[in-house]
């Protein structure tokens, strides 16, 4: 007996945002950056997984060493974008101990001391955590956040990983009149400076602009601008006519790059915290400036100019510090300190039976430069 014949159903609509988004992804195809495999992992000598990528290392003068990938590809910084903010910050005449300039490039884990920092930083301006304006969370680090919730605390501005570099923008604010209220807005003369002082240490204007997880405007920029930016900080010197603040060790002034960039390798815990492999590259390898961002960014400036920047296309954490070690050793780098954090153990039954290693990516004949 033949089935009853079932009413015609409606046709399916998908909601707006949906059809944006499926719009959005059509369109972008066609530009999807040529990543190349940066990382391996293998479990008893099976391949399991492959993360792909691009990187950039870059020369003193910023030309091109090596490359992988598509390094001139728009991608967004996240949070190793807050160096280069933090310099703007100090250019518009933030003065703070190098701790706590640390902490305002820092994607912290929530401690004791970078929770305590935040608020140092907003009391010596006269500023309490009403005026922050970034996003609320937990703290970062597993083990500060366990601490965190067994103490009956909750997801705050403060414990929140950004909660230095959003002090430190509200009290530039207060350093030079400005409101503080609404000190994200894109159109913000903080805001301004923050976009100029970015194209000009990258020497790139970005192709987009979006908004960081904070609540911060974020840059698309190219991992070759990035580098670029990096290789700057890490070797500038104090410059006697340049905007200055002072060493506590030391009278003689130092420029805007140069003071960032001796905080945070002064006070490696400030930038990450412990056990976190940031905090670690820098504590292992003096002189080397670091700092990683969500999905999967890793820049690193040598004291002599060169520097890397790598992108794991799918946004993994894992493999960033593999091919860091990889690409520093394609630079001649010294990564024996780094052997502890160069590889990472796969288990089976708590014993090891594979690795998370740098794939055989050799370095390529140098990309068209932008020079």
């Amino acid at each position: 007996m033949p089935s009853p014949a079932m009413p015609a159903s409606p046709p399916l609509t998908a909601p707006a945002g949906a059809v944006h988004a499926e719009s959005e992804a059509s369109a972008s195809a066609a530009r999807l950056p040529r990543h190349e495999p940066l990382a391996v992992q293998t479990r008893d000598g099976l391949v399991e997984s492959i993360h792909y990528g691009s990187l950039i290392a870059t020369a003193p003068d910023g030309g091109i060493l090596f490359s992988a990938g598509e390094p001139q590809a728009a991608f967004y910084p996240r949070s190793s974008l807050k160096p280069l903010q933090a310099v703007a910050l100090v250019r518009a005449g933030l003065d703070l101990p190098a701790d706590l300039l640390a902490l305002t490039a820092a994607s912290h884990s929530g401690a004791a001391e970078h929770r305590d920092g935040a608020a140092r930083i907003l009391e010596m301006h006269g500023l309490t955590d009403t005026a922050l304006e970034n996003s609320t969370d937990l703290p970062y680090g597993v083990l500060e956040r366990e601490e965190w919730l067994r103490a009956g605390g909750r997801a705050t501005q403060i414990t929140q990983n950004c909660s230095g570099k959003h002090a430190a923008m509200a009290a530039t604010c207060i350093i030079n009149g400005w409101p503080v209220q609404g000190y994200l807005d894109p159109s913000h003369p903080l805001q301004q400076l923050v976009a100029e002082t970015v194209a000009e240490l990258t020497g790139e204007e970005p192709a987009g602009i979006s908004t960081d997880g904070c609540g911060t405007p974020l840059f698309a920029l190219t991992l070759v601008g990035m580098a670029r930016a990096f290789g700057r900080l890490a070797a500038a010197e104090p410059l006697e006519d340049n905007i200055s603040i002072h060493d506590s060790r030391s009278a003689a002034p130092m420029s805007p790059e140069a003071a960032v960039a001796h905080a945070m390798r002064r006070h490696p815990a400030m930038v990450a915290g412990e056990g976190r492999d940031v905090t670690e590259l820098m504590r292992r390898m003096p002189g080397l400036l670091a700092k990683d961002g969500f999905e999967g960014v890793q820049a690193v400036g040598l004291p002599d100019g060169r520097a890397v920047v790598i992108k794991i296309s799918d946004g993994g954490d894992r493999a960033r510090m593999p091919v860091t070690v990889r690409a520093l050793e394609a630079l001649d780098v010294d990564t024996a300190p780094l052997a502890g954090i160069a590889t990472g153990a796969v288990l089976g039954g708590g014993k090891p039976v594979g690795l998370l290693q740098a794939a055989d990516f050799l370095p390529s004949v140098p990309v068209n430069d932008a020079n």
